[in-house]
């Protein structure tokens, strides 16, 4: 290889993209979260979208457990939940504001999008599983600004 991991992952950071926090309900029922910049549309027919986990992760077991979960596209003002979610060992939800989406998986309030999905397929790739997921319910806030990931930083304003 002519280039590094930290290379490789300093490079993708030029790739600007929106921020989300996935979130589901485990097999017991538990609540699961995290932040994720990893989500992409796959299909219009049949409604597909895409997401990856780190296969280490301590979220993984409530992941595979779960037979749906939703994908809160966060907006601009809501830059510290993106922060609370990315941190380990804590209880993410404590004092987030969120209600059960239409196929029970937890909906962030103020997403400025928000895709409530089947759990379809995985598939195992490097050191990351790949999650497909069916959307079963979409909704959206128009003209809210979205949460943006760049370079390794957040932002919120996108006026040129």
């Amino acid at each position: 290889m002519t280039f590094t991991p930290d290379d490789f992952r300093a490079t993708l950071g030029q790739f600007a993209t929106g921020v989300t926090i996935v979130t589901a309900r485990d097999v017991e029922g538990n609540l699961v979260g995290l932040t994720a910049n990893s989500f992409n549309s796959v299909s219009l027919s049949p409604p597909l979208v895409l997401w990856s986990l780190s296969r280490h992760s301590t979220s993984m077991p409530g992941f595979l457990s779960a037979g749906h979960y939703a994908i809160n596209v966060l907006a601009a003002d809501q830059r510290q939940l993106a922060e609370r979610f990315a941190k380990k060992g804590i209880d993410r939800f404590e004092g987030t504001p969120w209600r059960p989406g239409l196929t029970g998986a937890p909906i962030i309030d103020g997403a400025v999008a928000v895709f409530e999905c089947r759990h379809r397929s995985q598939y195992d790739e490097g050191d990351h599983v790949i999650f497909v997921g069916e959307v079963q319910h979409c909704r959206r806030r128009v003209g809210a600004a979205p949460l943006v990931f760049h370079g390794g930083r957040f932002f919120t304003d996108l006026s040129i």
